[in-house]
């Protein structure tokens, strides 16, 4: 008589269009059945993947879970566009995050891991040397930006405490590099990367591979809490640009920050003049929870990094 094969644990990836979305893909639908969830059409998936194009805070959504036995959930789906309304950050974050997380709680999904960043902490001269899990989440005192990215971040807190028979996992990564189209990778391939006067923060890392790697760490049994993601070794942003061999341009604060505000208002600019904090002030994490209880090692030291920003150019 055959025995029955095993069926693969069913997860969904919601945001799935994005790069993170993308390589975490590629790595996890070799061991589990995947279904991918964006609003926004996607390329190159592996063919084994069920692709849903559909907005998670619409009905339709609800009809992935209603047709699939769910068993975990990794949450990618968060919106970070600058140019958009606060109220559109809000509605898309937080209700959407809201909307998923009932339906799990629903449909009984056993896991859900959450994106969050080590960017809640916010950048401040008064921080720590390296900032626990229990740190106050200060980031939005003076970047309106982040503030919606907090409330996500304490309200998964909240339904982790109000539904603990899921496993939810909020991972909150340093600056992510590598093939993902953010600011802190933008910003490495520069040639003439503007710096601030006096100021030379250290920088913590991890690559886009690396972060893959803690998502599929997350997602073994058992596995429940806050976590912060880091890579290699803290190192100061101006040897970072050395070895990029990139030459920076020291200006005063103040005309940084008005020439920013300047292009940003007129539409030459994408960058946030509050972003300039993470060029001027400390934020690192302290990582040793999720390299203790996760059992995360990164693999991409920074010589990797500077190798792979100088050959390899955003697609």
């Amino acid at each position: 008589m055959k025995e029955r094969k095993k069926r693969k644990q069913r997860v969904i990836i919601t945001g799935i269009a994005g790069r993170l979305g993308l390589a975490l893909a590629r790595r996890l639908h070799r061991r589990f059945d995947v279904i991918g969830v964006d609003r926004r059409k996607v390329k190159h998936l592996p063919k084994d993947i069920q692709f849903e194009r559909v907005d998670i805070r619409r009905r339709r959504f609800e009809d992935v879970f209603r047709r699939e036995q769910i068993d975990a959930v990794v949450h990618l789906n968060i919106m970070h566009d600058p140019r958009s309304t606060d109220a559109e950050h809000h509605d898309f974050n937080i209700n959407g995050t809201k909307k998923l997380f009932e339906l799990c709680a629903e449909h009984r999904v056993g896991k859900v891991v959450v994106l969050s960043s080590a960017n809640v902490y916010g950048p401040d001269p008064r921080n720590p040397q390296f900032l626990t899990e229990d740190a106050p989440l200060m980031g939005g005192q003076n970047f309106d930006g982040i503030r919606d990215l907090i409330g996500l971040d304490m309200f998964c807190n909240t339904f982790f405490w109000r539904h603990p028979e899921i496993e939810t996992v909020i991972l909150r990564p340093v600056h992510i590099v590598g093939q993902v189209n953010n600011a802190p990778s933008r910003f490495l391939r520069l040639d003439t990367p503007i710096t601030l006067l006096g100021f030379d923060p250290m920088l913590q890392l991890i690559h886009v591979e690396d972060l893959v790697s803690a998502f599929e760490r997350a997602l073994i049994p058992g596995i429940r809490g806050v976590y912060n993601i880091a890579g290699p070794s803290p190192v100061p942003l101006s040897y970072m640009l050395e070895k990029l061999r990139r030459k920076p341009r020291p200006m005063p604060e103040a005309m940084v920050r008005g020439l920013l505000k300047m292009g940003w208002a007129i539409k030459v600019s994408d960058w946030p003049w509050p972003e300039l904090d993470h060029i001027k002030y400390v934020c690192m994490v302290d990582d040793s929870r999720a390299r203790e209880e996760l059992g995360f090692t990164h693999t991409h030291e920074i010589d990797d990094i500077v190798r792979e920003i100088l050959t390899r150019p955003l697609k």
